[in-house]
């Protein structure tokens, strides 16, 4: 679940099974239901999307996903720690544990995640218009913006003025980003 409209629509359909929640949050849920039909679930789940994430490996990958999505899509303040120790620090877990596994189970790197996640961002808020590239590398904790243009140019393929002056953008879902 990538957004508030991922988390409703998980929500309703486990309403419809009449799953009691106990918490939703983005890419987590806790029930309080003991005994329930998972194939049926998922099979309504995957309907709209989702699907039941029964591996640990598969679990901690999401959670993963999940708190960089956070990061870099919902708050507005840059992180304060590099990502291996908020990583770390947050699932209680080793870095080199952690990107072990995300990369075994997600097919890419932590790193080149976070980077297809920081374009869109940066999409976005060339998009909006109220921030000059500048502050834009700034929000998104690039060291420069020469270090964003070149990020951006090597995931888009155009330079970020060229991206800017185009007027059709072309973003994509964040749970369809790789």
């Amino acid at each position: 679940m990538v957004c508030d409209r991922c988390i409703a629509a998980v929500k309703e359909t486990l309403e419809a099974h009449k799953i009691p929640v106990k918490r939703i949050s983005l890419g987590q849920v806790q029930i309080l239901a003991e005994h329930l039909d998972k194939e049926k679930l998922n099979e309504d789940l995957e309907k709209i999307g989702f699907s039941l994430v029964r591996d640990k490996n598969e679990i901690l990958t999401e959670r993963v996903k999940a708190l960089l999505i956070d990061q870099i899509h919902y708050l507005d303040q840059p992180l304060k720690l590099n990502i291996s120790d908020y990583l770390s620090q947050t699932l209680q877990m080793d870095y080199a544990v952690i990107s072990k596994i995300f990369s075994q189970t997600a097919h890419t790197t932590i790193e080149k995640f976070m980077t297809v996640q920081k374009i869109e961002k940066v999409k976005e808020l060339i998009e909006y218009g109220e921030l000059n590239f500048s502050e834009i590398a700034y929000k998104l904790n690039f060291s420069s913006v020469a270090h964003l243009s070149k990020r951006f140019k090597k995931v888009t393929g155009m330079t970020l003025s060229e991206y800017k002056n185009n007027n059709k953008f072309n973003r994509r879902p964040l749970d369809k980003l790789d």
